[in-house]
C-alpha cells in the first residue's frame, strides 16, 4: 500500500486555516470587549488604557463602583473570585443606569454587553454603592442588612 503524502499535507492545510481562522475570531471577540471597557473607563472619568492592564484594571472598575480597595484582594482569591467578580459587574451595570438583566448580559456575552455599555448611550451616573455616595464617614448611613440595627424608638408619652 503506497500512501501519498500529498493527502496528509491537504488535510494539514485545511485544519490549519480551520483553527486561524478561530483565533482570529478570538482575538476580534478580545478587542471589541476590551474597547467596549475603555469607553467605559472613559465615561466614568478613568484612564482608558487602564482596562487592557490585568489586575489594574480590576482595580479602576473598583474606583468606579465606590468599593473600598480590599475587593481587589476579594477578586483575585480562587472560589470567591466569582462572587465578587459577579457583583462588581452588577455593581458597574448599576452605576450607568442598567438592571440586573444587563448584568447577566455581561458576564455571558461580554463581547456584546461591554460594547453596548461603553459605545451606547449609557451615562456614568455615579458610584452604585451606597457607602460611596453618602461617604464612609456619614453618620445618616444605616446598613439594612447590618444585624446591630436597630428600630428608631419613639418616646413614651
Amino acid at each position: 500500500m503506497d500512501y501519498s503524502s500529498d493527502y496528509s499535507s491537504a488535510g494539514a492545510g485545511i485544519f490549519a486555516g480551520i483553527g486561524l481562522m478561530f483565533i482570529i475570531i478570538y482575538l476580534a471577540v478580545i478587542v471589541v470587549t476590551y474597547a467596549g471597557m475603555w469607553k467605559i473607563f472613559k465615561k466614568a472619568g478613568k484612564p482608558g488604557w487602564a482596562a487592557i492592564i490585568p489586575f489594574y484594571n480590576i482595580y479602576i472598575m473598583i474606583e468606579i463602583v465606590g468599593k473600598p480597595t480590599i475587593w481587589l484582594l476579594w477578586c483575585l482569591i480562587p472560589c470567591v473570585n466569582f462572587v465578587f467578580v459577579v457583583w462588581l459587574y452588577n455593581l458597574m451595570s448599576k452605576s450607568f443606569g442598567k438592571e440586573e438583566g444587563f448584568t447577566v448580559g455581561m458576564i455571558l456575552l461580554p463581547f456584546i454587553f461591554w460594547p453596548i455599555l461603553g459605545f451606547g448611550s449609557a451615562k456614568y451616573i455615579g458610584p452604585s454603592a451606597a457607602e460611596a455616595q453618602l461617604g464612609f464617614g456619614n453618620a445618616n448611613f444605616t446598613n439594612p442588612n447590618d444585624p446591630s440595627n436597630q428600630p428608631p424608638t419613639t418616646p413614651q408619652v
